[in-house]
């Protein structure tokens, strides 16, 4: 349990597009609560407008994205763009899904912190999460 005055982690998990499966992010939101982290799951066909305004209303520590529509490669780099442009760029943005493995160092080097695909363990995003936002 966490000591009373110290910050839990605030993590926002989204899914973007029109994909509509959001199995995969709702099993990822319910890891990260039980890991005891707070999560803001913003619900399906989100744009990337409404991911990062929920982002700065929530005032969260990550941002993550479920993307299994194939369309990575377009909401990535303007979810990035906008962080930029309003200002959170420091907030880390990871992701996962149907990623194909030539597209993960594309997307990390236009911004995405750290992408899992499909056979990644809760225990190793929760690790991520917990060593890339540090100690709250």
């Amino acid at each position: 349990m966490n000591d009373s005055t110290e910050k839990r982690i605030r993590v926002l998990i989204a899914k973007p597009g029109l994909d509509g499966h959001d199995r995969g992010a709702k099993v990822i939101a319910r890891a990260l609560r039980d890991a005891g982290m707070e999560v803001v799951y913003t619900g399906l066909r989100q744009t990337p407008e409404q991911i990062v305004n929920a982002a700065l209303q929530e005032d969260v520590d990550a941002i993550g994205v479920s993307i299994l529509s194939g369309a990575h490669m377009t909401l990535f780099p303007r979810i990035l763009e906008l962080m930029n442009e309003r200002e959170i760029g420091d907030v880390p943005l990871f992701g996962g899904g149907i990623i194909p493995d030539d597209d993960i160092p594309r997307l990390k080097d236009a911004g995405v912190d750290a992408v899992f695909t499909p056979g990644a363990t809760m225990d190793e995003i929760i690790a991520y999460i917990r060593g890339r936002v540090g100690g709250h």
